[in-house]
C-alpha cells in the first residue's frame, strides 16, 4: 500500500482548529448533544482523522456536535467507550479483537462493536544510524520506547520485541512515551529508537526524518513477520513504506495491521447508522484532512472479524 505525501498533510495542523479538537464535553450543550472521539497522539493520523471526522458530525448529523479527544489510543480508547468517557474510539484490530475474546490487556470479553474497518496502520521502527540498528534483533541494550501506556503501539511492539527472542523487560531500556515525546527524545539523544504504529504518513515521523535527516532510518521488520503470525495470528500482515511516503532512499518492510472505528454494542442503532453513513458521503471532506481516508471503502468496511458489527452499521451495508 503506498501513500503519497501531498498538500492535505500541510493544511492538517491548521485544518484540525476547525475540526473539533479538544474541549470539555460538556460544554456548549445547546447545539445539541456533543459525542467524544477516543484517538491517539496529537502527531498521529488518529488525532488528526478523529478531528475531521468531529467537524462533519457536527456538520451533517443534526442534533450532534462531537470532539476529538487526544488518548494513549487503542486500548486506552476501548476502555473509554466501555466506561462511558468515549463514545467513539479508534483502534487497532488486534487490540479489538482481544477486547471482544477478553484477551491479552483484557480480563474478560468487552462490550464494543464495530463500525467500520478504516485503513491500515503500519509499524514503524526507527533508529538513529550511529546506534547500529540494522534488525529488531539488533535492539538489545538499547533504549527503547515502545509507545505510550495502554496503547495499540504498545501491544505490538512488545510482541515485535519477543518475536525477536528478546525479553522487553530485561534486554532493552524501555520506555513507554507517547509518539511527540519519543520523537522529541531521539532529538535530544535520549533515545536509539522508537516503535510506532499508524497511518502513512505520521505527521510525528515526517517531522523525525526531515529533522534528523540521514541520522534516523527505518528499520525493516520482515524478518519478524512469520513469529508474529505464528503467535498471533493474520491480522499481522506484510507491508511496505514506499520511498516517497517519506522522502527515504528505499521502500522499507514492515507489519501492517487493520484500524476499525468501534463504539459501545448499546449505542443507538440510528446514531450508528447515520455515522456509517457519513464516513463515506463524507469521504471527499476527510481526504482533505489526510489522504489515508482514500483507503476507506465500502468493500473492506464490513471485514472487521472477529470484531462483530454493530447492527446500525449493517443496516447501512444492508
Amino acid at each position: 500500500m503506498t501513500v503519497r505525501r501531498g498538500t492535505a498533510v500541510l493544511l492538517a495542523a491548521g485544518l484540525l482548529f476547525l475540526a473539533g479538537c479538544g474541549g470539555d464535553r460538556s460544554a456548549d450543550q445547546a447545539v445539541g448533544k456533543r459525542l467524544s472521539i477516543a484517538t491517539g497522539n496529537t502527531t498521529g493520523v488518529y488525532y488528526v482523522l478523529g478531528g475531521g471526522l468531529a467537524d462533519q458530525i457536527g456538520k451533517n448529523i443534526p442534533g450532534y456536535q462531537a470532539t476529538a479527544e487526544a488518548t494513549g489510543a487503542s486500548v486506552e480508547n476501548i476502555q473509554r467507550v466501555v466506561r462511558g468517557d468515549s463514545d467513539i474510539a479508534f483502534t487497532l484490530a488486534d487490540s479489538a479483537a482481544d477486547a471482544v475474546t477478553g484477551k491479552g490487556a483484557f480480563t474478560t470479553p468487552q462490550p464494543i462493536r464495530a463500525v467500520a474497518r478504516l485503513y491500515d496502520n503500519h509499524t514503524q521502527v526507527v533508529a538513529t544510524t550511529g546506534s547500529g540498528v540494522k534488525s529488531v534483533a539488533d535492539l538489545r541494550g538499547k533504549r527503547v520506547s515502545t509507545g505510550s501506556p495502554n496503547s495499540g503501539t504498545e501491544v505490538i511492539a512488545l510482541r515485535l520485541l519477543k518475536a525477536a527472542g528478546l525479553d522487553p523487560e530485561e534486554d532493552v531500556t524501555r520506555q513507554s512515551l507517547g509518539l511527540p515525546e519519543s520523537v522529541q527524545a531521539l532529538k535530544d539523544g535520549d533515545l536509539d529508537a522508537l516503535v510506532w504504529s499508524g497511518g502513512l504518513p505520521t505527521p510525528g515521523i515526517t517531522d523525525l526524518l526531515t529533522s534528523l535527516r540521514g541520522q534516523v532510518a527505518f528499520v525493516p521488520l520482515d524478518g519478524v513477520l512469520p513469529a508474529m503470525r505464528a503467535e498471533h495470528g493474520s491480522a499481522y500482515a506484510p507491508g511496505t513504506i514506499a520511498k516517497d511516503v517519506y522522502d527515504t532512499p528505499s521502500d522499507v518492510s514492515t507489519i501492517s495491521v487493520p484500524n476499525l472505528l468501534v463504539v459501545h454494542e448499546k449505542m443507538d442503532p440510528a446514531l450508528v447508522e447515520s455515522l456509517t453513513r457519513l464516513l463515506f458521503e463524507r469521504r471527499a471532506e476527510l481526504e482533505k484532512i489526510h489522504p489515508v481516508a482514500r483507503e476507506i471503502s465500502r468493500d473492506n468496511a464490513r471485514k472487521t472479524e472477529p470484531v462483530p458489527l454493530h447492527e446500525g452499521a449493517r443496516k447501512y451495508y444492508g
